[in-house]
């Protein structure tokens, strides 16, 4: 869920830090669940009174979710918690110290598909491109990556879940399934 309030101008705005001051209007982690949120004026009948959601209000999440979870990778390789490199994640998954497997979205068929033959059990993400993690780790084309274990990779899969309702669904059809709600598509929680 991304949760949303309204500002002093009426505007609706995104909260994905889920700390502003307010209350808290939630929709469903998807792109759609917006959309269909501001279509359908869901967000004045949740806040019970006349608000603006702008249209590109599900690019705005994407980008902060985006932005989140670049800086969760960023704090990760900083605590070394976090591997790139095809040969250094293939070591880490062979002997099993990995916890989640990233690979980059535009990445070869054929690089993902040995590393998804090694990596049993944990969770796979790829919702990002090559451009956006080498952003998120600070050096050029990071294709492959590997977390740790430790706070951060848990945070990490948390917001990468709720960003990868924001790309389109071949990119994160790897995605764990973290607990889905029962919301259905628009619906504003408050």
């Amino acid at each position: 869920m991304v949760r949303f309030v309204v500002g002093p101008d009426g505007a609706v705005v995104p909260d994905v830090d889920g700390n502003l001051p307010g209350r808290g209007l939630w929709v469903t982690a998807t792109r759609d669940s917006v959309a269909a949120a501001v279509a359908g004026r869901k967000f004045a009948r949740a806040a019970k009174r006349d608000v603006r959601a702008a249209p590109e209000l599900g690019s705005e999440v994407a980008a902060q979710l985006l932005r989140r979870c670049q800086n969760i990778l960023g704090l990760a390789r900083r605590a070394g918690q976090a591997i790139t490199g095809f040969d250094q994640v293939r070591e880490v998954l062979e002997n099993g110290r990995a916890v989640v497997l990233l690979a980059a979205s535009d990445a070869s068929d054929d690089g993902r598909r040995k590393l998804r033959a090694k990596r049993g059990q944990i969770p796979l993400i790829d919702s990002l491109t090559v451009a956006e993690l080498s952003l998120a780790f600070g050096r050029e084309n990071v294709v492959h990556a590997a977390l740790l274990a430790g706070g951060l990779a848990n945070r990490f899969l948390t917001e990468a879940t709720r960003f990868a309702g924001f790309r389109p669904q071949e990119s994160s059809a790897s995605m764990p399934d973290r607990g889905r709600d029962d919301a259905q598509a628009g619906e504003v929680n408050d």
